[in-house]
């Protein structure tokens, strides 16, 4: 079994806080409606599921992360929040929307995902969501590996956490699933970091420690540095990191 990801639910909300905010956009392509059962897969903290009830849903969150749940839960606790692998879950009673953001591309398995996600599903279901594309963050990418592999012997390809597909990969696998995809956008979204110098240590330590699990966490400081110094010229800007974020948008629907 592939190793998990392990959160940080308080630099998740209090330095990558963007996750979220970028988010409410996807919601606009849900349009939830009052009465509508919701699932929010990937919920993280739980911040877009709040906003998801203000439209009268009912709306269940569910996380790989019994530490992302756990904060969820203490953030919002009128909305039920569940641990589970959206490679491989199931519902007693189906939803009429699945909707995730910034989730699905830490699922590899993106097959097991649509299945489940689709028998989630009432017929005419939505399923809606946004994720990292094809070319997400491929400068710092290639930074940390030029820095891995040069310095520590380390193949980073290997310790790759991410899957970033096209709109033909990813539109493929939900039409042969069975799914009308309805709406798709693959685009360039540069993202800031907030905390001046010190953005793209919170990303690496946040959101891509599973490159360095190699490397003791008392000597990753300088590994992010040298990171930094191949990524300065083409991501930081008047006192900012702005990382070179491609997002994938769907729609689609159960027929």
């Amino acid at each position: 079994m592939a190793s998990v990801h392990v959160w940080k639910s308080e630099l998740y909300d209090s330095k990558l806080g963007y996750v979220s905010q970028f988010g409410r956009g996807v919601i606009d392509l849900l349009n939830p409606a009052e009465g509508e059962r919701i699932l929010d897969l990937g919920c993280g903290t739980g911040d877009l599921a709040y906003e998801l009830t203000k439209a009268g849903a009912d709306v269940t969150g569910m996380d790989l992360s019994g530490e992302m749940i756990g904060k969820a839960a203490a953030k919002y606790p009128e909305i039920p929040f569940v641990a589970g692998n959206a490679e491989d879950f199931a519902f007693g009673e189906p939803f009429d929307a699945v909707f995730s953001n910034a989730a699905l591309h830490w699922m590899k398995n993106a097959e097991k995902v649509i299945s489940c996600v689709w028998d989630s599903l009432k017929p005419g279901g939505r399923f809606i969501a946004e994720f990292g594309g094809k070319g997400n963050v491929d400068t710092v990418i290639r930074s940390i590996g030029e820095v891995l592999s040069g310095k520590y012997g380390i193949d980073s390809a290997s310790l790759n956490p991410w899957y970033f597909p096209s709109i033909a990969e990813y539109s493929t696998l939900l039409e042969r699933q069975g799914f009308r995809v309805v709406y798709a956008v693959h685009f360039d979204r540069p993202t800031p970091m907030e905390d001046g110098e010190n953005g793209l240590s919170h990303w690496l330590n946040g959101l891509a420690d599973d490159f360095f699990k190699e490397i003791p966490a008392s000597e990753r400081g300088p590994v992010y540095d040298q990171i930094a110094d191949k990524a300065r010229s083409s991501l930081f800007h008047d006192g900012q990191w702005v990382l070179d974020y491609v997002r994938l948008r769907i729609a689609a629907v159960k027929m």
